[in-house]
């Protein structure tokens, strides 16, 4: 090749370089939307184990794919904000738990939404069913109501003499309505005198204290963020009153509590990520059959 020829290719070549360089700079990543119901701090280890399952899968948070987090911090209301923020952001999949996704649906009905964590899809109309359940929304059930029996059951064998039982749970939100039905039924079939306290927000959690000293023996809690988000405070007025607790998560055992009986909530998250990446690459959530918990945690 001539000298003159070989130097025309040359700069043929390098001045293609930048564009190709910018090419895949302006290449956009797809974006996950995250909504943590509660704070950064107590969702930590499921996130961890969310963001470990999407690079075991090639989803590298910045490389390969984008993470949008916002967090709720326990306050229902922000659900709603969230989801809007993330439409407007045209994300590419929303990853949530039961909670939030009834206000993710009720914002969008084409972007696809995966709760890593429902108590009760079907109840609660987010899925038509578990096999199909049609629409954009899909993901892990945590059969919350049915496991209620099960901590009471656990918590009469660890509380000798159990006859009374308190039982916190936000009516704010459908999963726990559904959830302290469930606690009366079990409840009643045990023998056990249960008295529900409604919370709607943090500053209900100190009075229903004040009213429920000296007259149960036990404090069951349901699964809410709300209550993690306020968990320590909740176990240091239990502790005031000298009541022992039973949860469905461990981590509110970490933060004080006796006792707690439910799904491993990491194992969920990483289930989670595997929707996700069969979503991103094309599989849509309506032929995606909602699972169930194959993995327990009892903690005391």
């Amino acid at each position: 090749m001539r000298r003159r020829e070989f130097l025309g290719v040359l700069g043929a070549a390098a001045a293609a370089w930048p564009l190709a360089v910018r090419a895949q700079q302006q290449t956009k990543l797809p974006i996950i939307g995250f909504l943590g119901a509660s704070t950064a701090a107590s969702w930590s280890s499921w996130t961890a184990a969310f963001v470990q399952r999407l690079r075991e899968l090639g989803w590298i948070d910045g490389r390969t794919v984008a993470i949008e987090y916002r967090w709720a911090e326990g306050r229902p209301e922000r659900f709603a904000e969230v989801a809007a923020d993330f439409v407007r952001l045209k994300v590419d999949v929303i990853v949530s738990t039961g909670g939030s996704a009834y206000a993710l649906k009720q914002a969008t009905p084409v972007i696809p939404i995966v709760f890593a964590a429902a108590n009760d899809p079907i109840g609660s109309g987010l899925v038509i069913s578990l096999a199909r359940p049609g629409g954009n929304v899909t993901g892990l059930s945590l059969q919350t109501t049915e496991t209620a029996a099960k901590r009471l059951e656990l918590l009469r064998e660890v509380i000798a003499g159990l006859r009374r039982v308190a039982v916190l749970g936000n009516v704010s939100n459908p999963s726990n309505v559904l959830e302290l039905s469930e606690v009366k039924t079990a409840a009643q079939a045990l023998g056990l005198d249960a008295t529900i306290f409604e919370i709607r927000r943090a500053e209900d959690i100190a009075p229903a204290f004040d009213a429920l000293k000296g007259r149960v023996d036990a404090l069951y809690v349901c699964n809410d963020p709300l209550f993690i988000a306020t968990a320590i405070r909740i176990n240091t007025l239990a502790h005031g009153v000298r009541l022992p607790t039973m949860y469905g998560i461990r981590q509110l055992v970490e933060a004080g509590g006796l006792i707690s009986y439910g799904p491993n909530y990491p194992d969920l998250f990483r289930r989670a990520a595997e929707y996700v990446d069969k979503i991103l690459r094309g599989a849509k959530p309506a032929d995606l059959p909602v699972e169930q918990p194959t993995k327990f945690d009892l903690i005391e």
